[in-house]
Formats: structure tokens, C-alpha cells, sequence
């Protein structure tokens, strides 16, 4: 287990990710109900960019660098909330820079956390030990957090379904293994069977154009959103160019703010962008009591 996301924090994909995680929480928030999320591959907490991996890559400044820098004119709300979370993680650590992005980045455990509401239950897995320690350190003593150092997928198999009956579920594998997208796959199926209801957010990278269509006609979903972030150049090339985000059961005005919020993010990055819903006319199940 090698992958460390601190190498990626801030980058392309996690805008998309992250973006469309803060809408999910707010929306899914929204109700006078208790909230279960389960984070399945939640990395060290949040980041230094300045720090020696995200450094070595400096993927940061083509992502969340470059959107921060972006005018405010015009931006859709869910973008600017999406900022707006990254700034007070980021002012956490000191007043900002003038005309300088954010110094340090919050990985999914950070949002996740600030947008819950008291009596809401967050649990985070991670399997590296490094940022498994990072993680129980960012939490320790917030009774609201369970951090495991697990497998994600073990976990996700044996907390479903929650007792609130209402939850998120972000499942954001590192794609080392040759199988990923099946075990993926595999784990989307055993949770739909657990909590049929439940909102389902799985990210996947665009490198085989093939392979990450079959992956996701294999989710099989009636309420399937699907989006996808280009901000390099083809498949194919070994350098991650593209990335997707599914969600299952998206909550009420989610597909609304994203198809808002995904098409002036690409242009704000340089790149192209799309949100498809399928089927677009499904209506929305009625929320568990």
C-alpha cells in the first residue's frame, strides 16, 4: 500500500471531488434528520501544499491554485461554498496571503466534518499506517469521528446499513490494484444491497476510455448521476488527464448545482466538463422516515 494522496491533494480531481462532496453534505444536511457518512479511502486529513509531496508533483497550482485565483463574478454558489471551505481549513494554520492560494487543503475527512451537524456520525477508514496516524491525530478527541485503519471496502461491507437510516457513502479508491474498478464494483453492489437508499459517491480516474465506461454501466443504478473533469490531453497517456465522479441517489437540486457549478469549473481550469443523468426522468424515491 503505497499510495499517498498528498501527492495529488489540491489537483484537478479533487476539485471535482470535493466540490460536488461540500454539495452533497449541505443537501443531504438540509433535512432534520441525523446523517451517517462513511469515507472508505480518507487519506491523511488535509495537506501542506507546501509540503515535500505536493511539492514534488506541484499538481495543486493547475487545480486548486488556479479555481481559488478564479473572479467571484459569476460564480455558482455551489463553487464559491466549495472555497469558502477550503479558506477556513486553510486560515486554521494562519491569516491568508494577499493575492497567494491556500497553503494548506482539506482532504474529503475535513470537509466531511465541518459540514455536519451535531448528532450526525462520520466514520473514516484508511489503510496507509503514515496517514492513518495523520488522520486519528486530525481527529483525536472529536466524538463525532471513528477513524479505522481498515480497508475501506471490509468496512463499508460491515456498517451498513446505518442506524440512521440516511447516509453518504464517498468511495475514492488510490487505483493501485490491476483490478480496482471490479473490487469497486463489487463494493457499490454489496452496499446497494445493504442500504438500497443510501447516496453513493464513487470516484474513478479516466486513463482507458473503455474500461471507465464499463465500469460504470456495470453501477446498474436507476438514479445514476455521472460526471467527468478533462483538463489534460488525451487518454492513454499515462498522466491522469480525466476523471469521473458517480453518484447514486443524488439528493433533491444536487444534478441543478452541479450542472451550474461542473461547466464553469472546467472553463475556470482550462478543460471540459459534463454531468449526465441516467436516466435524466427518474424521480427521486421517497426519503426513509
Amino acid at each position: 500500500m503505497n499510495y499517498r494522496h498528498g501527492y495529488h491533494a489540491g489537483n484537478f480531481a479533487d476539485v471535482l471531488k470535493h466540490a460536488a462532496l461540500c454539495e452533497l453534505v449541505r443537501l443531504l444536511s438540509s433535512k432534520d434528520k441525523k446523517l451517517f457518512v462513511l469515507d472508505t479511502h480518507a487519506g491523511a486529513g488535509g495537506y501542506d501544499l507546501g509540503g515535500e509531496l505536493a511539492a514534488r508533483t506541484g499538481e495543486a497550482e493547475a487545480g486548486i491554485a488556479r479555481l481559488a485565483a478564479a473572479p467571484r463574478d459569476g460564480m455558482p454558489a455551489a463553487v464559491v461554498r466549495y472555497l469558502d471551505a477550503v479558506t477556513a481549513y486553510d486560515r486554521k494554520f494562519g491569516p491568508a496571503v494577499a493575492g497567494g492560494g491556500p497553503r494548506r487543503y482539506p482532504g474529503s475527512p475535513r470537509l466531511i466534518r465541518a459540514a455536519l451537524r451535531p448528532g450526525d456520525r462520520f466514520v473514516a477508514c484508511e489503510l496507509h499506517p503514515g496517514d492513518a496516524l495523520a488522520l486519528k491525530r486530525e481527529f483525536a478527541g472529536d466524538r463525532a469521528v471513528e477513524v479505522r485503519q481498515a480497508d475501506g471496502y471490509h468496512v463499508l461491507k460491515a456498517v451498513l446499513p446505518p442506524v440512521e437510516r440516511r447516509g453518504l457513502v464517498l468511495i475514492d479508491p488510490p487505483f493501485e490494484a490491476a483490478d480496482e474498478f471490479e473490487r469497486l464494483a463489487r463494493a457499490v453492489r454489496h452496499g446497494l444491497r445493504r442500504f438500497a437508499t443510501g447516496c453513493y459517491a464513487i470516484w474513478y480516474p479516466i486513463k482507458d476510455e473503455a474500461a471507465s465506461a464499463a465500469f460504470v454501466a456495470e453501477l446498474k443504478a436507476p438514479r445514476l448521476l455521472v460526471m467527468k473533469l478533462r483538463v489534460g490531453g488525451e487518454t492513454g497517456t499515462g498522466k491522469l488527464a480525466a476523471c469521473g465522479l458517480a453518484v447514486i441517489n443524488p439528493p433533491w437540486r444536487f444534478e441543478e448545482a452541479m450542472a451550474e457549478a461542473l461547466p464553469w469549473i472546467a472553463t475556470a481550469l482550462g478543460g471540459r466538463a459534463s454531468v449526465v443523468a441516467s436516466p435524466a426522468s427518474a424521480p427521486a424515491p421517497a426519503s426513509p422516515s
